[in-house]
């Protein structure tokens, strides 16, 4: 393709996590590439979350798309100049049966339980309840709300033409029309997460692709000393892969829900991450519909912050945002799918993009343009 302004040998349909990592791909390899967006930055489940890169507690496609993620994040913050660090992930167990899905877990290698003392120094937590825990050692963490900008402003600098405010109507072969006109290219990534029932239902029905829309807050906390990573609990463990499929995990699961069904009826993943700043991400609650409901359930929040008062030794977190997020949920951990067009659809669809969608773009669009997965380009 030639360097015109309407045309393009990549056009991305879509600035969140997965959208910037399949521009990111394709500059590296010296392609001219436009990504658009109808929103003027990233605004979806890019940067409302925890901002957590939850790799070691991946399984299968997901954990091989983390790691080659977690590479990619290393090597983003470095060029881009955005806050990451690689903290790992603690996590708290309160109860018997929590240790024993993380020594299960623990077998595999990368994670390593700890004692309740030494959790203690390691994030400000209650003694009294506490039996123990465990460090993921691969994770990583970053600043969700800063991180996405910092990327745009990279892949601009690299020569990746971003055309915001300006939304996509069509996609076909060699062809993707927009609200300012057509634009000629080579290859399409559609990368829209939730909204691609918007762009081409006809996937996302064939796909069972619905939304979760998930509750979350950010409080100031008066910690005696920050947190050392992202913190999980028992309500994470039956969430992700690598803990949540195991003999172990359902023996947890049956305990939470029948002493907690309220709870569990907003389907809790109990987790704090804790920004640069010194303010704590709490959540999140998740309710899965083709479209949810717009009001935020009052219960959600009380629990959230119930439930932080009981974990951590300090007051009550004082709440200076609350927000609804939503993110694409499906029968499977991706969708990928690809048109006889040639249009290619990439999406996660369980809730982990940020830790896993720099892989899931790097691989895909490796694999179905043809390009050699250890190009590496320009810097």
């Amino acid at each position: 393709m030639n360097g015109t302004p309407n045309t393009a040998d990549v056009v991305v349909v879509g600035s969140g996590i997965v959208g910037l990592g399949a521009a990111y791909a394709a500059v590296r390899r010296g392609l001219r590439v436009i990504v658009v967006d109808r929103t003027e930055a990233p605004v979806g489940a890019t940067i409302r979350n925890f901002g957590h890169l939850c790799i070691g507690a991946q399984g299968g496609e997901a954990r091989r798309y983390a790691d080659v993620s977690r590479a990619l994040w290393l090597r983003l913050a470095k060029d881009a100049g955005f806050w990451l660090r690689e903290s790992g992930t603690l996590v708290a167990a309160r109860h018997d049966d929590e240790i024993a899905v993380l020594e299960a877990a623990s077998r595999e290698g990368g994670i390593r339980l700890l004692e309740a003392d030494e959790l203690l120094r390691l994030a400000p937590l209650r003694a009294d309840g506490l039996v123990g825990g465990a460090h993921i050692e691969v994770d990583l963490q970053t600043d969700p709300r800063t991180a996405a900008t910092a990327i745009v402003r990279h892949l601009a600098s690299l020569g990746v033409e971003f055309r915001f405010r300006t939304a996509v109507t069509a996609v076909g072969a060699g062809r993707v029309e927009t609200t300012r006109g057509p634009i000629g290219c080579g290859s399409v990534v559609v990368a829209v997460n939730h909204d691609i029932d918007q762009l081409l239902p006809e996937v996302a029905e064939r796909h069972g692709i619905a939304r979760c829309a998930l509750d979350m807050m950010r409080a100031a906390v008066s910690f005696r000393h920050p947190l050392a990573a992202p913190l999980l609990t028992g309500w994470s463990l039956v969430r992700y892969g690598r803990f949540a499929d195991g003999v172990e995990a359902t023996v947890l699961r049956e305990r939470l829900h029948a002493e907690r069904p309220d709870l569990a009826a907003i389907d809790l993943n109990q987790m704090y991450t804790q920004l640069p700043d010194g303010t704590l991400i709490i959540g999140d609650s998740h309710a899965t519909a083709v479209a949810p409901a717009p009001f935020q359930p009052e219960a959600a929040f009380t629990a959230f912050l119930a439930e932080a008062e009981a974990l951590f030794d300090a007051p009550a977190p004082r709440v200076q945002e609350g927000w609804r997020g939503a993110n694409a949920r499906g029968p499977r951990e991706f969708l990928i799918a690809r048109g006889d067009d040639g249009v290619l659809v990439l999406a996660a669809t369980t809730g982990i993009g940020m830790t896993t969608g720099l892989g899931l773009a790097e691989e895909n669009l490796a694999a179905a343009f043809g390009w050699t997965a250890a190009m590496e380009g320009t810097s």
